[in-house]
């Protein structure tokens, strides 16, 4: 039976580049959800001299499109600039590939979407923002939907465990509908400093959880 995937596709899956994590990673960040099966967390390291990205790694939890994703996007984006680096579509990601079955186009989407992030944040770190629009309310759910609750696999803004959500003079205080003492407490409320804490106008990030 002939297999859906191009040859590369299958060689990138088979032997996956730049493979692992980076200790010292400027940006690290994970998109996708373990209940739909496909997860990428994606790590990186820039100049901050020239703004080059000088390595770059991945971690991929889900099927052949998505290492094979991953390792394609991370090849394509390793010695270019932030904003080189910005341009860079999940489309041309899977045109790199050879193509992508219909069905396994979301795996370049989700390798699209943590490179996007991960840039959005080392922009937002070293402040180099071009366009400085007030941190609201509808822009911190926007980037909370990215923070995986892992006890169901669901982003805490579907999962409705946000009680609260205020911003009012440069600080964001979240309330969670989740035990402090819950084993999940601690990475979700590490990830929400990561999205949220080097937002331009930003002092400071609460996070509160009431369960």
């Amino acid at each position: 039976m002939p297999t859906p995937y191009t040859k590369l596709v299958i060689e990138h899956f088979k032997n996956p580049h730049n493979i692992g994590e980076i200790e010292d990673a400027d940006v690290k960040v994970t998109e996708g959800s373990p209940a739909c099966g496909d997860m990428l967390t994606l790590y990186l390291k820039v100049d901050p001299s020239t703004h080059k990205i000088v390595d770059v790694k991945f971690q991929s939890y889900g099927c052949a499109s998505n290492i094979a994703t991953g390792s394609i996007m991370t090849d394509m984006v390793k010695g270019k600039t932030i904003e080189e680096a910005e341009k860079i579509t999940w489309k041309d990601a899977a045109e790199a590939l050879g193509g992508l079955p219909p069905v396994k186009v979301h795996c370049s989407v989700l390798a699209a979407d943590a490179l996007h992030s991960a840039l959005e944040i080392y922009v937002e770190k070293k402040g180099l923002v071009k366009e400085r629009k007030p941190t609201t309310v509808e822009i911190i759910f926007q980037k909370l939907s990215h923070v995986i609750n892992p006890e169901n696999g669901i982003d805490i803004v579907k999962s409705k465990i946000i009680k609260t959500l205020k911003v009012e003079n440069g600080t964001i205080s979240i309330e969670l509908e989740i035990p402090e003492d819950s084993q999940f407490a601690g990475n979700i409320k590490e990830e929400i400093l990561e999205r949220l804490e080097y937002l331009w106008d930003i002092k400071e990030v609460k996070v509160i959880f009431i369960g």
